[in-house]
């Protein structure tokens, strides 16, 4: 707790320089919360940090680290016992967001995290991919316990995140929070998701990045390798396999997608630390079994 017996939140956001606009337009939606103390932490990947508001620190990564890594490198600057990641092109609308959602972790001692309702400003809608669970009605909210979550915008419990090990930060671009969410519940910790806590988010398509379906493919790999036990692992890269190829139908997309699966495949993907049968049957239970 900070003097003022307010929770403190270390709050990290990335930018690589391009969006000067919505980056101040974020920052600014992050000060006017109250009920909390905020340290911001800009970490600029690839990008010196400037102009910056008063209070704000910068973090000058001379190379661009990716999204975990540079995500792990404002965790390691920003100081508060939540940690907050925050897209630089997201707003909050309100003003008592971030006390809502340190007050939802709160509530119980094994909460490890928790994902806001992310909607298009324009829109107003939440897109599928925002939406943690795999069986929605259009327009529904049903929050509570959930078993992934979306990186851009999240609450995280600082210890939580310590013990899990933080981001992968060898993944660069994709499937860090399928990562971090694993280990987190076999770690024992829940993920939450609130909706009716509302965050502002344009929708963009992940596959605009070049990288995308190189990434997509290896990480995949990647996370497999690290968590699932030996017996799931074939299961898990089958599925999502066959998912790819009824899905991608463009050629070259899919070459380079292959190319990055036997890039998966060749290299190493970090510690490994295969999850529990106990989480097996979590994730299961929870709509999400490590096979898809």
């Amino acid at each position: 707790m900070s003097t003022n017996n307010l929770p403190t939140v270390g709050v990290v956001m990335l930018s690589m320089g391009d969006r000067p606009g919505p980056l101040a337009e974020a920052i600014h939606s992050v000060q006017r919360q109250e009920g909390v103390e905020v340290d911001i932490v800009v970490v600029g990947n690839g990008w010196q940090p400037e102009g910056l508001p008063e209070g704000v620190s910068g973090v000058y990564e001379p190379e661009n680290l990716g999204i975990p890594e540079g995500r792990n490198v404002g965790a390691g600057e920003a100081v508060g016992e939540f940690l907050f990641f925050f897209d630089d092109d997201a707003t909050i609308p309100g003003t008592d967001a971030l006390a809502r959602l340190v007050a939802q972790i709160s509530a119980a001692d094994d909460i490890a995290l928790c994902q806001p309702g992310l909607t298009d400003p324009v829109s107003g809608e939440a897109p599928r991919r925002w939406v943690p669970r795999l069986r929605v009605k259009p327009g529904e909210l049903q929050g509570g316990q959930v078993a992934t979550f979306s990186e851009g915008v999240v609450m995280i419990r600082r210890s939580a995140f310590v013990q899990a090990g933080g981001w992968p930060g060898n993944f660069f671009f994709g499937h860090e929070g399928i990562d971090l969410a694993w280990r987190l519940m076999d770690a024992g910790w829940k993920l939450w998701y609130a909706p009716e806590i509302t965050v502002h988010h344009p929708y963009t398509e992940a596959a605009r990045h070049a990288i995308y379906y190189r990434t997509n493919a290896r990480n995949r790999v990647w996370v497999a390798k690290r968590n699932l036990p030996v017996p799931l692992v074939p299961l898990y890269l089958g599925t999502w396999t066959a998912l790819t190829l009824a899905r991608v139908h463009d050629k070259e997309a899919l070459k380079v997608w292959f190319k990055g699966f036997g890039e998966g495949v060749r290299t190493p993907a970090g510690p490994r630390h295969p999850m529990s049968w106990r989480t097996v049957r979590e994730l299961t239970r929870a709509g999400r079994p490590p096979v898809i």
